[in-house]
């Protein structure tokens, strides 16, 4: 039986759910944007009208209204996106038990087997469109497809609220002719080197020498020949089914720019705080540290970095990564920073102790750590926090769990 994939994907989440609140705004640009009434705030998110006028995701709020004169901006509200998201992952569940998140607002599901109840991959999606925009008030696009990144591909293909039906007869005339680096898995750098090897569109891709393709990019180079080839055989996850953690990272675009290393600073204790806590959720520690910083041009640096012994601390996952950044900031105005451990090991794994001072002030760390866990626990999230976080202006301090958008 050929293998039925649906890729579902909310049209403009944030700006969505907040206009189905607002009939008055119909008709108008709105974007969502983190600092709404400070000019050096960047937009979160966008309607369909201010995309019209080219307003995109990461700009500022200058720039937007340079673009769309007369636009809205509004706060963002990420505890009612958390409700939405689960709501249509909920709605996902009834078609199908095999539902793999990509974000808050999209997700994979595999209805190869539920196609017979349900009359059909593209019936489906037809159904989750309507349900969507029943049930929650906002629009989805989705994608159907032999495989799971096709399916991928044929959600952005009818924006907004499409249904896209990619087979094993339309791929090639679908698939071939878009850029290489639309194809998941294909990033910056796996990008540029394919078009120094004048690979240009997922088509040439497909037709590239499998030897050659191996000897430049490995493994990596070999899979993503085969999904442009419509062979992959990835699956779609289970929802209760838990993957095995390799790595532990947060990241956040922050509601304005980071023009001092003490706005640096601020941010990355932040996320070494989010990723310490799923550490300790998870029973591990890690020995490597990365962080990746992208400035307000939307260049992109990063650094890793493996360290002596493992770590689960905040104070020893900022600090470290800290010390990356500094490596590789010049004083440019950042946007976004990521900060990732990797290396993971049971906490409970006997480990080689340290002749030096590190090895007893990263266990104090952990103590400390815990006793503020207990703190919070207790008394609130922000019973007890960081100095550097009492009246910072960078991020929204809320304890979104696993909503958080650039978590993974």
């Amino acid at each position: 039986m050929e293998s039925v994939f649906l890729h579902i994907d909310m049209n403009n989440f944030y700006a969505s759910v907040e206009c189905a609140e607002r009939p008055d705004l119909d008709g108008l640009p709105v974007a969502v944007a983190g600092s709404p009434e400070k000019r050096h705030g960047v937009v979160l998110a966008k309607n369909q009208i201010a995309k019209k006028y080219g307003v995109k995701t990461g700009d500022t709020v200058f720039e937007a209204q340079t673009k769309a004169p007369g636009i809205i901006f509004l706060p963002p509200h990420f505890e009612k996106y958390d409700k939405i998201s689960k709501r249509m992952f909920g709605i996902c569940n009834k078609y199908s038990c095999y539902v793999e998140p990509f974000g808050p607002d999209e997700c994979w599901l595999d209805c190869t087997q539920t196609q017979k109840l349900f009359g059909g991959g593209e019936n489906i999606a037809d159904e989750l469109r309507e349900r969507v925009s029943r049930e929650l008030g906002i629009t989805a696009s989705v994608g159907v497809s032999f495989t799971k990144l096709f399916a991928k591909l044929g959600s952005d293909m009818k924006k907004p609220n499409g249904t896209t039906v990619i087979d094993e007869n339309n791929f090639r005339d679908k698939i071939w002719p878009l850029a290489a680096e639309e194809l998941c898995g294909i990033g910056r750098s796996t990008s540029q080197k394919l078009k120094r090897m004048n690979i240009l569109t997922i088509g040439e891709l497909a037709n590239s020498d499998e030897r050659v393709i191996k000897k430049t990019l490995g493994k990596t180079g070999v899979d993503i020949r085969l999904a442009a080839r419509g062979e992959s055989t990835g699956e779609v996850r289970e929802a209760v089914i838990k993957r095995d953690v390799k790595s532990v990272g947060h990241g956040l675009t922050a509601l304005r720019d980071l023009i001092t290393w003490e706005d640096v600073q601020t941010l990355v204790y932040y996320l070494s705080e989010l990723v310490a806590a799923r550490l300790k959720k998870y029973g591990m520690k890690a020995r490597g540290v990365a962080v990746n910083a992208r400035t307000y041009m939307l260049s992109r640096q990063g650094k890793q970095a493996v360290l002596p012994y493992p770590v689960a601390s905040s104070w020893d996952i900022a600090d470290n990564a800290l010390k990356l950044l500094e490596t590789i900031y010049d004083g440019t105005p950042l946007r976004s920073i990521d900060v990732a451990v990797y290396m993971l090991s049971d906490e409970h794994e006997p480990q080689q102790l340290s002749f030096f001072d590190d090895g007893m002030k990263s266990a104090k760390c952990e103590k400390l750590d815990r006793v503020i866990d207990k703190l919070r626990a207790k008394y609130g999230k922000n019973s007890v926090i960081r100095a550097c976080h009492a009246e910072q202006d960078i991020f929204m301090n809320k304890d979104l769990g696993d909503f958080l958008p650039f978590k993974r």
